[in-house]
């Protein structure tokens, strides 16, 4: 049974058809990839499920529940999470402080000028931590920790609202192959433990196809295939938009999941 359910989602700019008629679904438990070349309507479709943009026509259901219309914060609060291309946490904040700080805003709380966010639900927010492996960094400022230990901190923060669908946009970029497939083989595991559905926007083609149970293409706005990773690869349409006629993916190194 799915879980987010798209219909004849569409979004125009001007006389540019940025996403035309583009349908899917997503299960909970599942990792699907939405993937493209440069200028596919990728982010455009991506943030109309996040309600960042407004569609001009189609549907976003969750859970039967009729997205489009509605503010982030409200999709937030009807059990979506987000990360960021580039990762978005307080510097001057803790580690732990960032995530109880997301645990605030998930009981529609605000802090007061006497009231400080390390005193709010600490167990908690450390436990979330321990499920990204930063339990023991808890107590160091975001400022100082290595780039793919703040993405981990994002990824504690996202799921601080208890979500049944995640959106990562581009979760890898900017990290080094082994932080890349660390942080994926954590998403995965999240997938698993909590159930969750998870939809990511990505350009390496190895975390895509190492991670991804299932994944959709756009081409010029248009859905132009979806289909399990190996299906993907052989497409003979996808093939195609990416690098012309004549060239084939590279089979994708095989990853060892944490």
């Amino acid at each position: 049974m799915s879980l987010l359910t798209v219909r004849g989602l569409s979004k125009s700019f001007g006389g540019v058809r940025a996403v035309d008629g583009v349908d899917f679904n997503l299960a909970a438990g599942e990792l699907l990839a939405l993937i493209g070349p440069n200028g596919a309507g990728k982010s455009t479709t991506f943030n109309m499920v996040n309600g960042q943009l407004r569609a001009d026509g189609g549907s976003v259901k969750l859970d039967g529940h009729e997205l489009i219309g509605l503010a982030p914060r409200q999709i937030w609060r009807l059990g979506v999470g987000r990360t960021f291309q580039i990762a978005e946490t307080f510097g001057s904040f803790t580690v732990a402080e960032n995530v109880q700080m997301a645990l605030l805003s998930a009981d529609n709380r605000l802090l007061s000028t006497w009231r400080r966010a390390a005193d709010h639900k600490r167990d908690q927010a450390l436990a979330l931590l321990e499920q990204v492996g930063m339990a023991a960094q808890a107590d160091r400022p975001c400022s100082t920790l290595a780039y793919g230990d703040v993405k981990r901190v994002e990824l504690a923060i996202a799921v601080a609202n208890n979500p049944k669908l995640l959106l990562m946009d581009e979760p890898t970029a900017g990290m080094a192959p082994r932080e890349r497939n660390e942080l994926m083989a954590l998403t995965k595991r999240l997938v698993v433990e909590r159930n969750l559905a998870v939809l990511f926007t990505e350009h390496s083609m190895d975390v895509v196809f190492a991670y991804a149970d299932r994944m959709i293409v756009l081409a010029r706005g248009r859905l132009i295939a979806e289909g399990k990773p190996l299906e993907i690869r052989d497409h003979p349409k996808v093939q195609e938009v990416y690098f012309g006629t004549g060239k084939t993916f590279e089979k994708p190194a095989s990853v060892e999941l944490a």
